[in-house]
């Protein structure tokens, strides 16, 4: 019986420096991408014109954070453009926040959005009624709960024309408000930045297409060229949705980093992490079921399986060598 216990235990250690190195290859492919990865302020800059920027900016239940992104958003040192602050259905007094801003503040538009059609979702519905009122020839999107340093639109529109893109986006520094949050954010920006980096997106050879929601900005044309947001009204993870569409439709697009210059909630408590785990792994159950159901499985056994071991090696710890090994292997996987 000794004999079992023995080789049970040396198959959970070979499977904990499985996992060990599956983490190991997973962070270092990330950290590659993140060296690599080129940055929104860091580019041959070239003249151009300074067309007016049209920032559409959805917001719904978003009291605690709506301020100082809107705050961030006047303080640009980009003189032509306007924001159209839209208030999508809000239950708290995000609407109202917003249309005291309009009143002090000509560049904001306060756009209160109609009642949600069928078949849409509500961010989607909300960045198209913010569309339709706005003027300028790009469009900034970005969410409400994020916070933009005082250059961010005069570094996107003059890194857009001087490389000749159709569009950019950029990827913020993702912030934590809970203990949950900072515990999955790192496995979530592993996934992410693996199957969505930067070195793939920019790559023409490539099919990836993927826009951060939080900030990403489009010529009008091409906006138009690719049906919208109303061509993805059903989407869940609409901008990944409309990047795919970009990057199909053949036109130049380009993600950068810009963590250093924006910042972005990635979620605030249990409930808005569940949600934003859903808009991650629900789109990708549609396209392949399979490989949804076995990347979720794969994420929770990557992430949690060295826990209960680690705790069965405690309780019989002096039992013999192979709890020992098993032990110290399930320490260092967590």
């Amino acid at each position: 019986m000794e004999i079992v216990l023995d080789v049970f235990n040396y198959v959970l250690v070979a499977i904990l420096i499985g996992v060990s190195g599956a983490w190991i290859a997973l962070i270092r492919s990330m950290i590659i991408t993140y060296q690599k990865s080129p940055f929104l302020d860091k580019f041959n800059a070239r003249q151009h014109n300074n067309p007016k920027v049209s920032v559409i900016l959805p917001a719904r239940n978003e009291e605690n954070f709506i301020k100082k992104c809107l705050n961030s958003l006047l303080n640009q040192d980009y003189n032509n453009y306007e924001i159209m602050a839209i208030d999508d259905s809000s239950e708290d007094s995000t609407g109202k926040i917003i249309e005291e801003y309009s009143k002090k503040n000509s560049k904001i538009v306060f756009v209160k959005a109609r009642e949600k059609p069928d078949g849409w979702m509500g961010k989607n519905w909300a960045c198209m009624e913010g569309f339709r009122k706005a003027t300028g020839e790009l469009f900034l999107f970005t969410d409400s709960d994020t916070v933009h340093s005082k250059n961010v639109i005069s570094l996107a529109v003059s890194h857009l024309f001087s490389e000749n893109l159709d569009v950019l986006t950029v990827s913020p520094k993702m912030l934590c408000l809970d203990r949950w949050t900072k515990i999955t954010l790192p496995m979530i920006s592993t996934f992410l930045h693996t199957r969505f980096s930067a070195l793939r997106v920019n790559d023409p050879n490539k099919k990836t297409g993927y826009f951060f929601g939080s900030f990403f900005i489009i010529k009008k044309d091409v906006y138009e060229s690719v049906g919208m947001h109303e061509g993805v009204k059903h989407e869940i993870i609409e901008d990944g949705a409309l990047g795919k569409k970009v990057k199909e439709s053949g036109f130049k697009m380009k993600m950068v980093r810009g963590d250093h210059l924006i910042d972005a909630v990635w979620a605030r408590d249990l409930s808005s992490l569940w949600h934003a785990i859903k808009r991650l792994m629900v789109p990708l159950y549609f396209q392949n079921k399979g490989y949804a159901i076995g990347i979720f499985f794969a994420v929770l056994f990557l992430l949690f399986m060295q826990f209960p071991l680690l705790v069965y090696s405690i309780i019989f710890l002096y039992e013999g060598n192979s709890f020992l090994l098993l032990f110290a292997s399930a320490l260092t996987a967590s």
